[in-house]
């Protein structure tokens, strides 16, 4: 770790147990989807009243979680850390994550950045999270024999391609060890979780805390298992607290151990011991329903067009997107802005969208599903529709949807060859 990165440990709820007596976390659930199926977890996250890893009462977006998270400050300003923690795995959900941290980071410098996966899909990222100052990271690592861990997991996907049994498994373990080598390298303090599950892999914890010490983990958490309703580890019981003290103390030998784990769920939110995920659920809801903040930092509307009169042209297409803003008379084109070249894959609408980052909606012929994607973690709506380029951007400055234009004036779009004529 660096030195930055041990005084910011030393107020970490989850990384010392002093600091959770008045040092707060607020988990943001901008992750739903996972690329991994524990025999323990079930996928049932809608929740207020469960308490386990995984539950959630609401899913957030990016701009969500922002505005719920200046809410929970202004209800607990001991908050010190904000966290991502599923309900699936952050980085099965790689453009919500990203884009989450990426505004904390901007509206909320102060707090420390968190985040906890399963490490299957964190190797692309790693320098992304670096950038944006993520500062810990928790890694949950069930064992280091695929034999084991092929008993814990149903499946393991990466890609398009789903793994089962050992070969899943053996995958996963290789991901997470250079996962955690990664975070360590960049100076990201690291917590390896690890599940005590009862006739499977409980005397096999200990070689997985030796393992992950070497790498230069920080802390090891050895977390007895929860048994979840219609899961295949349903019937089994909890593992006794002798032999999870047990455990500790061997792996302790290797490793520092958390000891105060709390098995948070994934809308956390106070102090460890204090939990108000549960005050503070109408508070959720009431954000997972706002829409892209028109504020004083959304102030235009980009527009996509091959002669400048009508919204037709594909966002792909367009090396330049119209820039307008509102005016007392309706409308007005202020500028025109470059869109990233072509190629990168998703870095490029990653980069469109902080292209994009004072626009509420960009206004396209058509797109695909991977920059609607993009473009709507980020806070930009993106519109498919047709017709004068006037009427359509003053309908969404006047709260309209311009998607019913589609088709109006799709005669005019279809000839227009982008000679600039005005078709």
């Amino acid at each position: 770790m660096t030195a930055k990165t041990k005084h910011e440990t030393s107020a970490h709820p989850c990384f010392n147990r002093k600091a959770s007596a008045g040092c707060g976390r607020a988990h943001l659930p901008v992750a739903p989807r996972c690329n991994i199926q524990c025999n323990y977890c079930n996928r049932k996250y809608d929740c207020v009243n469960e308490s386990r890893p995984g539950v959630t009462s609401a899913v957030l977006k990016p701009w969500q979680a922002v505005a719920y998270l200046g809410r929970v400050l202004e209800a607990d300003p001991r908050i010190r850390v904000a966290g991502i923690a599923g309900p699936g795995d952050p980085l099965a959900n790689p453009v919500e994550t990203l884009e989450t941290l990426r505004l904390v980071r901007r509206d909320f410098p102060h707090l420390m950045l968190c985040l906890s996966t399963n490490g299957l899909g964190a190797l692309e990222y790693l320098d992304d999270l670096a950038a944006l100052g993520l500062t810990h990271a928790t890694v949950t690592m069930n064992a280091i024999d695929p034999e084991i861990a092929g008993q814990i997991y149903s499946w393991v996907r990466d890609g398009n391609v789903v793994y089962r049994n050992a070969a899943g498994a053996a995958l996963l373990i290789e991901r997470q060890l250079a996962t955690i080598k990664g975070f360590v390298a960049r100076g990201i303090a690291v917590k390896v979780n690890c599940i005590a599950v009862p006739g499977v892999n409980e005397r096999h914890i200990v070689k997985v805390a030796k393992a992950v010490a070497k790498l230069g983990a920080d802390i090891f958490n050895c977390i007895p298992l929860l048994p979840a309703a219609d899961t295949p580890f349903a019937g089994l019981g909890q593992p006794s607290k002798e032999l999870i003290q047990d455990i500790r103390l061997q792996a302790g030998e290797y490793i520092p151990q958390m000891t105060h784990c709390q098995r948070c769920r994934s809308d956390a939110v106070g102090l460890l011991h204090k939990d108000k995920s549960q005050k503070l659920a109408p508070v959720l809801a009431a954000c997972s329903g706002l829409a892209p903040s028109p504020s004083a930092t959304r102030l235009y509307v980009a527009v996509a067009t091959r002669e400048g009169m009508l919204v037709n042209q594909h966002l792909g297409e367009a090396r330049r997107l119209q820039i307008w803003k509102q005016t007392d008379a309706g409308a007005e084109l202020v500028e025109t802005r470059a869109t990233p070249p072509a190629g990168n894959g998703p870095g490029r609408w990653e980069n469109l969208a902080r292209v994009l980052d004072d626009c509420r909606a960009v206004l396209v012929g058509a797109l695909g599903d991977s920059p609607r994607a993009i473009l709507e973690a980020s806070g930009v709506k993106p519109i498919e529709c047709a017709g004068l380029i006037q009427t359509a951007v003053e309908t969404v400055f006047a709260g309209g949807n311009p998607i019913i234009l589609k088709g109006r004036d799709k005669s005019h779009a279809v000839s227009c060859r982008g000679s600039g004529g005005g078709c």
